[in-house]
This record gives structure tokens, C-alpha cells and sequence, in this order.
């Protein structure tokens, strides 16, 4: 196991490489195909550093409202499957909160410039909704 440099030092280091170095030397589709690759790594980037946090949330907020222990993957299946079912809805007290914050969280590492994001983040931090 490597202590230094980190994945997360490894996968910033190449992605500006990309940018930096790769990129203003480049041409059309190639060019194109090497903002995609900065672009990957930049969401790989904004998921090795809260992914995991976020995964551990959605988590624990799906054994809240299911009442039941599983896997995140388990748990979502669930979720999907009562809510198909009608056993639970919207107005199920947790699930649009869970079902909101489980999307910006998403957003966050996929998406941060979204042009929605920011203010709908706003909106949740207020309590306001979403």
C-alpha cells in the first residue's frame, strides 16, 4: 500500500495535466475527447472526496425509513419496491427530505455547475425545500 501520493493527488495530477498540458495542444476531436477525460476525472475527484460521506448518509436515512438493516444497494431496491407498491409515498414523513437530499448530494459530485444546483442547495440549507 502507497501512502504518498494519495488517489485522489494521483487522479488531480492527471486531470490537470489534461487541462494544462494536453489540452491547449490538441485539435478537434481529440481535443474534445480530452475535455471528457478531464471532465471524468473531475467527478472522480469530487466523488473519492465525498462520495463516501454522502453514501453513508443516504444509508443511514434509508434504515430510517424502511426500519430494516441491508446494503445501500439492498436498501434502495427496497425503497423503490414500496414506493412502487404504494406501501409508501410522498407523504411519508422522511422520504421527500431523503429523496431531496439524496439527489443534491448526486448532483454535487456529477453536476456542481448544474445551473440549478447552487440555489436549490441554498433553498435545502434554509429548510426551505427544494
Amino acid at each position: 500500500m502507497m501512502d504518498k501520493p494519495t488517489l485522489a493527488e494521483i487522479v488531480t495530477a492527471v486531470r490537470e495535466f489534461i487541462e494544462t498540458r494536453a489540452i491547449p495542444q490538441l485539435t478537434g476531436h481529440t481535443a474534445f475527447h480530452a475535455r471528457v477525460a478531464a471532465n471524468a476525472l473531475a467527478i472522480a475527484e469530487r466523488e473519492i472526496a465525498g462520495g463516501p460521506a454522502a453514501a453513508d448518509e443516504e444509508l443511514t436515512r434509508l434504515r430510517s425509513l424502511l426500519g430494516r438493516d441491508g446494503s445501500l444497494d439492498q436498501l434502495n431496491r427496497a425503497l423503490a419496491a414500496r414506493i412502487a407498491s404504494g406501501d409508501i409515498s410522498l407523504e411519508t414523513p422522511g422520504l421527500a427530505e431523503h429523496l431531496k437530499r439524496t439527489t443534491l448530494d448526486k448532483v454535487a459530485i456529477d453536476q456542481p455547475s448544474y445551473s440549478g444546483f447552487k440555489s436549490a442547495v441554498a433553498r435545502a440549507d434554509r429548510g426551505d425545500g427544494v
